[in-house]
């Protein structure tokens, strides 16, 4: 499991080159800035990254070049999770023999109207094709992957594989759904993102992985460090602020195409802009009333005095 498990997790935007292979350059070039701005890991290769959009050696290729680009494997939990074992299988190992901390896997996600009894049997399968090694934490998405994770299969995975199954990131958007996981004795438990993150913490989560970590990781880093030092009056000053930002930044667009503009609008390099279809990129003209929006979201924080 991660070895820094307290924090914000950043589910890596994945950059392309203009052919729309990635720019590995880019992608190293991100990931050390996001760990330097407080980021306690990174997730390459979950919705964020448009890993569905991305072959398999592609993916192992890309997160070879993290390592040899210095980023700590340790630091690492690749998204692995295909519609079949064989390839989830085969990735997940690729990326914990490079020393990834952990995997994040989805629910094979195809076949629809599944009983939690064939997604044990995937899972259970799964473990044993990857070996004991295997370090995986569950990805439920059903807004997006229809296909979910239910707080009774993932008691059930956890009690029956505890060294392989630790923990789940719960996108569902239901905090009844992240209240009921976050009952599960042992579990390591993330919310999908930074609005419920201060209850979240209080309950025992400890963090969050949030897509909009890609481009304001700082706030959201600096909520939980300031809540782990008992200021709840600095940390919920904090999550308005972190709350507003992601607000303004999925108010008209898709988070994607949008952090990838203002990217390239503040590295100056084009090639942030690229996304691979069926998405299109955000236009230009977009990306700067985007960025003016959040301007004005962090001229109030500012107002308000430094955090």
């Amino acid at each position: 499991m991660p070895g820094q498990t307290k924090g914000v997790y950043a589910p890596l935007l994945t950059p392309f080159n203009d052919d729309l292979t990635v720019a590995t350059d880019l992608y190293v070039d991100l990931a050390r800035h996001l760990l330097d701005e407080g980021c306690a890991g990174l997730v390459p290769f979950g919705t964020t990254g448009e890993a569905l959009s991305i072959g398999i050696d592609e993916r192992i290729d890309a997160i070879r070049a993290l390592v040899d680009g210095g980023i700590d494997p340790g630091a690492l939990m690749p998204g692995t999770g295909v519609s079949n074992l064989t390839d989830t299988a085969r990735l997940s190992r690729a990326c914990l023999d490079m020393g990834c901390a952990a995997t994040m896997v989805l629910p094979p996600f195809y076949y629809k109207a599944v009983s939690d009894d064939g997604l044990f049997r995937y899972f259970a399968e799964l473990i044993e094709r990857i070996g004991p090694a295997a370090r995986i934490f569950l990805y439920h998405i059903p807004p997006v992957a229809v296909v979910g994770i239910s707080a009774q299969l993932a008691a059930r995975l956890h009690e029956r594989f505890p060294e392989q199954i630790v923990g789940i990131k719960d996108s569902s958007g239901d905090w009844n759904n992240t209240l009921s996981l976050l009952d599960i004795e042992g579990l390591i438990v993330y919310p999908g993102s930074e609005l419920p993150l201060l209850d979240a913490l209080e309950l025992g989560a400890p963090g969050c992985i949030s897509a909009t970590a890609n481009t304001n990781a700082a706030a959201i880093a600096e909520v939980i460090r300031i809540f782990g030092q008992g200021d709840m009056a600095r940390a919920s000053e904090l999550h308005e602020y972190v709350a507003k930002y992601r607000q303004t930044m999925l108010d008209r667009h898709a988070p994607i195409p949008a952090q990838k503009r203002l990217l390239a609008m503040g590295t100056g390099d084009e090639r942030w802009a690229n996304v691979r279809p069926p998405l299109t990129a955000l236009p230009d003209a977009d990306g700067r009333e985007l960025a003016a929006a959040l301007q004005r979201v962090s001229g109030t924080r500012r107002e308000q005095g430094p955090g």
